[in-house]
């Protein structure tokens, strides 16, 4: 059966999250019915990142199985055909080998999260950013982003009901930066990894924008980490706001 990467792009808002549940919606389960509607039958594609309900994407990577052999524009054509009216796009397609794996063939994996920084209410960025009602000191943020780079046990960091088999993950990039929005200026917090715990990133904004608020300093997160406590963990920020931008394999997928 030929295979097919898809690169996809979704609004987070309506879903339960990626994974396909039983009594609420998905985008894997409107991804899947898509493709039913191209094939009959049951379809199960794999995702490179299971986010969670809310949390939106620029750069997903799944794959899929289809008996017929489809020109890779031609698919991802008909998948958005059959995905309308629902926010879910396939801004690419692929074919690849039968053994590539969107989640075990990936190598990196990239997150941005953005914070609205203003008092009046988000209306068109709504459930897009996070908004908080005051500024935030950019500088602090990244000192204290800095102490979390490298590799670590990042139990502080970690969901309670995280199933990934250790707490020890490398973090290759956390950078914070301040851009002129829309709807007013943006904190944006740049995360890359080979792989992220349950609610790893969240877990990191709502620890720095305590930092930038000044109500941490940058040292605060440096302690936190060394806790291995997930009590010692600043607040976890909402999933608005966070997207995942790009999953990196060794060799382009999608030219």
């Amino acid at each position: 059966m030929p295979r097919y990467a898809l690169k996809v792009e979704y609004q987070g808002a309506p879903f339960a999250g990626w994974q396909r549940q039983k009594d609420q919606p998905s985008v894997q389960g409107a991804i899947e019915t898509a493709l039913a509607r191209l094939q009959p039958g049951a379809h199960t594609i794999a995702a490179a990142g299971r986010t969670d309900a809310g949390v939106h994407a620029l750069g997903q990577v799944a794959h899929c199985d289809l008996d017929k052999d489809w020109e890779p524009f031609r698919l991802s054509e008909a998948l958005n055909h059959h995905l309308k009216p629902q926010p879910v796009a396939i801004v690419a397609a692929a074919r690849v080998e039968g053994d590539w794996h969107a989640r075990f063939s990936a190598v990196e994996r990239q997150y941005l999260f953005r914070i609205l920084m203003r008092r009046a209410p988000a209306t068109h960025e709504a459930g897009q950013v996070w908004r908080v009602n005051h500024q935030l000191e950019v500088a602090a943020m990244q000192q204290g982003a800095d102490r979390l780079l490298g590799r670590h046990d990042f139990t502080t960091f970690r969901s309670s009901i995280c199933q990934a088999a250790s707490p020890v993950k490398t973090l290759d990039e956390l950078r914070v930066e301040e851009v002129a929005g829309f709807s007013g200026p943006e904190i944006h917090i740049h995360v890359r990894a080979r792989s992220f715990l349950h609610n790893q990133v969240r877990s990191f904004v709502g620890t720095l924008e305590r930092v930038g608020a000044g109500a941490w300093t940058p040292n605060d997160v440096q302690d936190a980490l060394k806790a291995r406590d997930r009590a010692a963990c600043g607040p976890v920020c909402p999933p608005q706001g966070l997207y995942l931008a790009q999953v990196r394999y060794p060799d382009p997928v999608f030219g």
